[in-house]
């Protein structure tokens, strides 16, 4: 599934909501759009699809404040599987924390869960990738080089701020 499609299950995993409070949250303003925004069109979009996907499910109707009546929807047992597998993932790249990995940390505190699991597996998955980077680092040149040294102290901070969500009191 795409980051949105997350984004969107994400939310509806938190209680029974519509679209249109979904697309607020994910606005650049929004709660969740502060670190992954979304247009209003591509939140119905990936509602529509994790709907025919069995993820989520529309339940009954509710009047609009000024338009028509909005569907309420809720997430299924597999959308919830889903979503708890997806919060539990580190995200891969250094490149994909600030978003991706920030959005989980927005939807786990929403939920009012612990964010230590997700940020202990993180640091050990770029506590990993510094090694790596650090053989590339032995083996470039040039501007090749710059680049690697961007990668590893890029990585090193995110480790950094992993460790103050490890050193928060339960």
């Amino acid at each position: 599934m795409s980051p949105a499609a997350y984004a969107v299950l994400g939310a509806i995993a938190q209680g029974p909501t519509h679209g249109f409070a979904i697309a607020r949250r994910l606005q650049p303003t929004g709660d969740l759009g502060r670190v992954w925004s979304l247009t209003r069109p591509l939140v119905y979009r990936e509602l529509a699809r994790l709907i025919e996907r069995d993820l989520v499910r529309e339940r009954a109707g509710e009047p609009g404040d000024r338009g028509p009546r909005r569907t309420i929807v809720d997430i299924t047992a597999a959308g919830q599987v889903e979503t708890e597998r997806w919060l539990a993932e580190p995200v891969e790249r250094v490149r994909d924390f600030r978003s991706m990995f920030l959005l989980k940390l927005a939807l786990i505190d929403g939920a009012g869960a612990d964010p230590r699991p997700l940020a202990r597996a993180q640091r050990m998955r770029f506590t990993e990738r510094v090694a790596q980077i650090e053989q590339e680092l032995e083996q470039s040149v040039g501007f090749d080089r710059r680049v690697v040294v961007w990668r590893l102290l890029s990585t090193r901070v995110a480790i950094d701020f992993l460790d103050t969500i490890l050193d928060e009191p339960a």
